[in-house]
């Protein structure tokens, strides 16, 4: 029988490291494949500027902090009790989950609802409304970056061809995602509508096998919240505001962790990387991961689609393969591993408290 709201839990096996290393082994065939020289690669990450490195590395975390105070501001508009720190924790873990599960777009974001709820009973409905706005403000963030990137590119005479199709393509299917979105969250009816069906189907599909009575209590109650909530940020622009400077800031570290990054293997004269160019990549590569649709994006594809598009704009190929290995170790592995640290403290810390209630409930 399906859990409820508030059984929900995610466990690690071996099954769920197929996924990174069937991406990693994508990547590297791309690589040899399309006869990129490894040694060089190897001789370029040897001679990197440690200085610059270390800073792209220190940027990889403000960008996560920054992103947890966006998310914890619109929280903390809808009353939902969660510090600071913990926000922080939560974020890590969605991380962690977005990497081991193949469905980036969504399943990071579900888990942070999820503890949210364990943290605070009861507040699932706020917690969706505070992740979907959140992505509404990434996604309006992200197709002003493909704008002004392609602005840039134009008056740079580089906008043509792929290019401009692939940017013409992100923002289209962005608006129209931001914009179903938007409906759904300002329709009741239809978000009850679709819960109903949703929940009908599984019921029809498990041939009765499923009592889904009490779910389908939940999920109708966090419904209600999440309309509410929603309903509440249109009247809270201030929140909005805060929550919208603070996801500036995250982006900017974002970008400049591609910049330092290039700068660790050398001056932009022999990188041949432009700010206009990081622009573009960039938000190319965060529109196709934003874009909800469950597909496994987060090792082997980015790694194969941030080379090319680097290619595409005149970095070497070796540049360009060396430069998305040291990102990536930064914007992938840095943080699968501190997401990895933060779901076992969550973990050892909900089997203390646990332990603790018990002892309390049955004294010797």
């Amino acid at each position: 029988m399906p859990a409820s709201l508030t059984q929900i839990k995610y466990k690690i096996t071996w099954k769920t490291f197929l996924v990174p290393v069937i991406g990693l082994v994508a990547f590297f065939l791309y690589i040899y494949i399309f006869n990129v020289d490894i040694q060089q690669i190897i001789a370029n990450v040897q001679q990197i500027n440690l200085h610059y490195y270390l800073l792209a590395a220190i940027a990889a975390l403000l960008d996560i902090l920054f992103f947890s105070l966006a998310w914890h501001s619109l929280l903390r508009r809808l009353s939902v009790k969660i510090s600071l720190f913990k926000s922080f924790l939560f974020v890590w873990i969605g991380i962690f989950v977005d990497t081991m599960i193949p469905a980036e777009s969504v399943s990071g974001e579900i888990s942070k609802i999820y503890l949210v709820n364990r943290e605070q009973t009861g507040t699932a409905g706020k917690a969706t409304a505070s992740v979907v706005a959140q992505r509404l403000i990434g996604m309006s963030i992200n197709i002003g970056t493909l704008v002004i990137g392609a602005v840039l590119l134009l008056m740079q005479h580089l906008l043509y061809g792929m290019i401009l199709a692939l940017i013409l393509f992100l923002v289209a299917i962005t608006f129209v995602f931001l914009a179903l979105i938007l409906f759904l969250s300002g329709k009741e009816k239809w978000t009850m509508r679709i819960v109903d069906k949703t929940i009908g189907f599984a019921e029809w599909i498990s041939r009765g096998h499923w009592k889904l009575a009490k779910l389908r209590e939940e999920v109708v109650e966090a419904t209600k919240a999440f309309h509410t909530a929603i309903k509440e940020y249109a009247h809270a622009p201030k929140t909005l505001l805060i929550a919208s400077c603070f996801s500036v800031i995250s982006w900017l570290f974002a970008l400049a962790i591609f910049y330092l990054t290039f700068l660790s293997i050398g001056p932009p004269s022999d990188t041949h990387i432009t700010w206009s160019a990081i622009l573009v990549v960039s938000a190319i590569f965060v529109a196709v991961k934003s874009i909800p649709i469950g597909v496994p994006f987060e090792i082997g594809l980015p790694e194969i689609t941030l080379t090319t598009l680097f290619i595409l704009f005149g970095v070497p190929p070796q540049v360009s393969a060396t430069a998305t290995i040291l990102s990536r170790l930064l914007t992938l592995w840095l943080r699968f591993f501190i997401g990895f640290g933060a779901q076992q403290w969550i973990g050892i810390k909900a089997i203390t408290a646990a332990t603790n209630n018990k002892a309390t409930a049955n004294p010797q």
